[in-house]
């Protein structure tokens, strides 16, 4: 057991990322307290950076960690787990030297600045993932994706899903309709004017047609939002200032807030992937957003979790140190805008508690869904210097809001809703819990109806997990 240092200034969570996850392989799981719910069958998957140092040397930021993924299956004979890196290029090649070799979002390639130029950037394969039928796709922002097994995590290698040209990147925010079964993404490609490509696949992943276009200057676009038939992105006033980049910085550092520019906003038709409108609107930075919706009056109705500016940046550069200072808060918004004109015409704050890792229901994706899902901080947390420390519910019809607020000094992972097998009005919230009083991590199964009550079941998992960033659900085939 690991003794948190009272006299350090550190937080609890930095115990779980100061030294590299460790690995494991497919083992059955202890029940810590509770039972699996008879419902509860099919797998999580979790992705997350698991390596923020080699050879001595920290990484720059938290997206430049090396992805790893945690899959937990749930089967009629209990839960079992295994958890590996993602064995990118850049990752093997680092671990036979022993040593950094590559530049990222927020480090440069180590050695004489002009390597930044000449080595590629690694992709780290650590922010999200989907499941495929017959693959798990391991996604990150800047590359394309690498494909897994779907049982037992064995990296296969980067994957084109039969569309990826040569340097084009696939977003690790991609949608998917829960009726249709279509998926939507998109990837930026860097130039004096980034290009936006958007991307439509069917069910297997399959990219079946694609349309690109121009934006202002070079943006950081991390996700969007299906909402009924239109395709909606909200570009924050963020700008890449190339000149800083030619000259030595990284990625994260040449990033400048501009809020003169004010927010874009560009509809497209989800069918034929063309521009509908073009607006701009009142400046904001948004990383996530958590689902839109066309209400009865033909009205987009788009839910974020928005901040104010892009502080947000410098608190995640410095989570690797162990140590933040930055504070920077979210909160739950909704947008109304028409979506022929992308006129905003009101921007409401649905709730004034910090708000990260929004999720609803798969199934509810692109359409009305009451429930958001989101992690957030314990009351009395210290906002600039703690990780996420507790997940919540918000009920959009009743307007209430339902926490399950954790002991101090343990933390969460995105809490990810999941519809029941034998009951269609039965769910459950599944997330990563790291215990930093006892270093240690579990999987936790809240009935999502009482989420302040304790867990339905609590897992015990063979090694730390560090607190990730995005996951996913994969239903057992039924018999």
């Amino acid at each position: 057991m690991t003794i948190i240092n009272q006299q350090s200034t550190k937080k609890a969570w930095a115990n779980a990322i100061a030294k590299p996850a460790t690995e494991f392989p497919l083992t059955q799981l202890p029940v810590i307290c509770g039972k699996i719910p008879d419902g509860l069958r099919g797998t999580l998957y979790r992705n997350g950076p698991a390596r923020l140092e080699r050879g001595n040397r920290r990484m720059g930021h938290w997206f430049d960690g090396d992805g790893a993924i945690l899959a937990v299956h749930f089967t009629d004979a209990g839960a079992s787990a295994v958890y590996r890196y993602v064995q990118t290029t850049g990752y093997k090649a680092e671990a036979a030297a022993a040593k950094l070799l590559y530049g990222n979002y927020g480090m440069t390639a180590p050695g004489a600045f002009w390597h930044q130029w000449f080595k590629p950037v690694k992709n780290a394969a650590n922010t999200s993932a989907i499941a495929l039928p017959d693959k798990l796709l391991a996604l990150w922002e800047a590359g394309k994706p690498y494909a897994l097994d779907l049982q037992t995590l064995e990296t296969y290698g980067e994957d084109d899903l039969g569309g990826l040209n040569q340097g084009f990147t696939y977003s690790a925010h991609y949608k998917r309709d829960g009726k249709t079964g279509e998926i939507f993404n998109f990837g930026i490609i860097l130039g004096l004017n980034a290009k936006l490509n958007l991307y439509k696949s069917d069910a297997t992943g399959k990219i079946i047609q694609q349309a690109t276009y121009t934006l202002d200057g070079i943006p950081i676009v991390h996700d969007f939002v299906l909402a009924g038939q239109y395709l909606v992105f909200c570009i924050p006033p963020v700008r890449l200032n190339i000149l800083s980049v030619l000259l030595g910085s990284n990625y994260s550092d040449a990033l400048e807030w501009e809020p003169q520019l004010g927010t874009q906003i560009l509809v497209f038709d989800r069918q034929t992937l063309s521009l509908v409108s073009r607006g701009e609107a009142e400046p904001w930075f948004q990383w996530h957003f958590v689902n839109g919706y066309l209400d009865a009056s033909g009205s987009l109705i788009v839910d974020i979790a928005c901040y104010k500016d892009f502080q947000v940046n410098q608190y995640f550069k410095e989570v690797p140190t162990g140590e933040t200072h930055t504070p920077a808060q979210s909160t739950l918004t909704r947008i109304h805008l028409q979506p022929q004109t992308s006129k905003v015409t009101t921007i409401e704050q649905v709730l004034d508690r910090h708000c990260e890792l929004p999720t609803i229901l798969q199934q509810n994706v692109g359409q009305a869904s009451r429930y958001t899902y989101f992690s957030s901080l314990r009351q009395q947390a210290d906002i600039g210097k703690e990780l996420l420390n507790a997940i919540a519910r918000f009920d959009h019809q009743t307007e209430t809001l339902v926490e399950a607020n954790l002991p101090e000094n343990l933390y969460t992972s995105e809490p990810l809703p999941v519809q029941d097998a034998q009951n269609p009005h039965q769910s459950w919230v599944l997330t990563i819990i790291y215990d930093g009083n006892s270093h240690s991590s579990q999987a936790w199964v809240f009935d999502s109806d009482r989420l302040d009550d304790e867990p339905v079941c609590k897992l015990r998992l063979p090694s730390v997990i560090p607190p990730g960033f995005h996951g996913t659900w994969k239903p057992a085939c039924r018999r």
